[in-house]
């Protein structure tokens, strides 16, 4: 009846936000059924279902418990997977022994009770559940339960994708983005894409000197080609760790698309890269908001006036309330103490997003347009410009990874280079 099974953690966590550390992978197109006993797990259920890591699953929940479960498969095919709850031992035993006998080869089934028992969960093994999980729970550890039968728990885990966004237009998110991933590649030592969704006046192939024939507008024209070796075949690389799904960023077409266009993209991505950075476009459409909700982490670039303040506000609070179950967005104020103009100081931006930025980078024209100029990053133009360490902070928080320890040299050091040298 049920592919595998995976221990539970003794004790669950609550309904509060998962840590910053915790990467839940989203779950394919499935069906799920779940059979509630309670008023609050099914609300939990009814929570998980619209989270975003469950977006492509088809939800349906039933009051009911095990003895509704029953019922309703002896005359119905079962889903990819069965959330069953259930408050006693004996009747949680003998309804799982009935539901084997109406239920598809294949179908998963997730339960959740009250007894922490080892000996219980030893029972529901060997009856082939895959995951008992302890209530209450909150819509997270229902997210986590589902999504994790889909993905090996003792795999790495892959595919982070985070959003980089501009409160308006013109604030240096593009430039914000391509040297965050410099950072996560160069620093973190993690393999990183950048999508550069802005195809018709995109920058990243201009700011890492790369000029490849074809790149995202390849894929997202041409869904049903799109998989591995094609993304591969489109990826520029740029550097050991890093690479590039570049823009056309020609005017020769126009680039409407619906709200799931680049589904198909950012899956393969997600399947093959550890951290996959969308420069997202400052414009507001049906796949822009999807492919921020549907990031893992979120950085708003924004500069230091009114307008972004507003827009900042808006686009934090709207992403707050459609990802209720993760981080909030990051947000750094770029472009700070522009000779003669009036600014809206960090603390006040923070009392109103009541959100502290990440940084606050000033406003460096020479080196900036330098690097913009010569297809450079900002760490190839000064090796230590005070910037460089703000993209990597921003890099670790997006990422939840500290910077790469580098091996102390010692006093012995300069004498094995020479013996490796003869």
């Amino acid at each position: 009846m049920i592919s595998y099974a995976r221990q539970p953690q003794e004790e669950q966590p609550d309904a509060s936000l998962p840590p910053a550390e915790e990467h839940i992978a989203p779950a394919p197109r499935v069906s799920v059924q779940a059979f509630c006993e309670t008023v609050e797990t099914a609300a939990a259920v009814q929570s998980a279902g619209e989270d975003r890591r469950l977006g492509k699953a088809h939800l349906k929940i039933q009051m009911g418990g095990m003895a509704a479960a029953v019922e309703a498969y002896r005359s119905a095919p079962t889903p990819n997977v069965i959330v069953l709850e259930s408050d006693g031992r004996n009747d949680l035993l003998g309804g799982l022994d009935h539901l084997a006998t109406v239920c598809d080869a294949g179908t998963r089934v997730v339960v959740i009770g009250r007894i922490n028992d080892v000996m219980l969960y030893r029972e529901l093994v060997r009856r082939g559940v895959s995951d008992y999980v302890l209530a209450p729970v909150g819509a997270i550890d229902v997210v986590r339960s589902i999504c994790n039968l889909f993905s090996a728990p003792e795999a790495k885990a892959v595919g982070r994708i985070i959003a980089v966004v501009g409160a308006k237009g013109g604030v240096g998110a593009s430039t914000i983005s391509h040297n965050v991933a410099w950072a996560i590649a160069r620093d973190l030592a993690m393999d990183a894409v950048v999508a550069d969704l802005d195809l018709a006046f995109g920058t990243a192939g201009l700011d890492y000197n790369q000029d490849p024939p074809q790149g995202i507008a390849d894929a997202v024209f041409s869904p049903d080609r799109v998989d591995t070796a094609f993304i591969d075949r489109l990826l520029s690389k740029c550097t050991d760790h890093l690479s590039l799904l570049a823009a056309p960023a020609t005017l020769d077409r126009v680039y409407d698309f619906g709200a799931d266009a680049f589904d198909a993209v950012f899956d393969t991505l997600r399947s093959t890269m550890p951290c996959i950075v969308l420069d997202v476009p400052h414009q507001w459409s049906g796949w822009t908001k999807r492919a921020l909700i549907g990031a893992d982490d979120i950085l708003i670039v924004a500069a230091p006036d009114l307008a972004n303040l507003r827009n900042t506000k808006n686009l934090f609070d709207l992403l707050k309330a459609a990802r209720p179950n993760d981080r909030p967005p990051l947000y750094c104020l770029n472009q700070v103490g522009v000779p003669k103009r009036p600014e809206i100081a960090a603390a006040e931006f923070a009392k109103a997003i009541e959100s502290q930025p990440v940084v606050s980078i000033p406003f460096e024209p020479q080196i900036f347009g330098s690097a913009a100029n010569n297809g450079q990053m900002i760490a190839e133009i000064s090796a230590n410009h005070k910037s460089i360490e703000m993209f990597l902070q921003i890099a670790q928080r997006l990422t939840g990874r500290s910077e790469t320890k580098k091996q102390k040299s010692s006093l012995l050091s300069p004498l094995i280079e020479k013996l490796r040298g003869k």
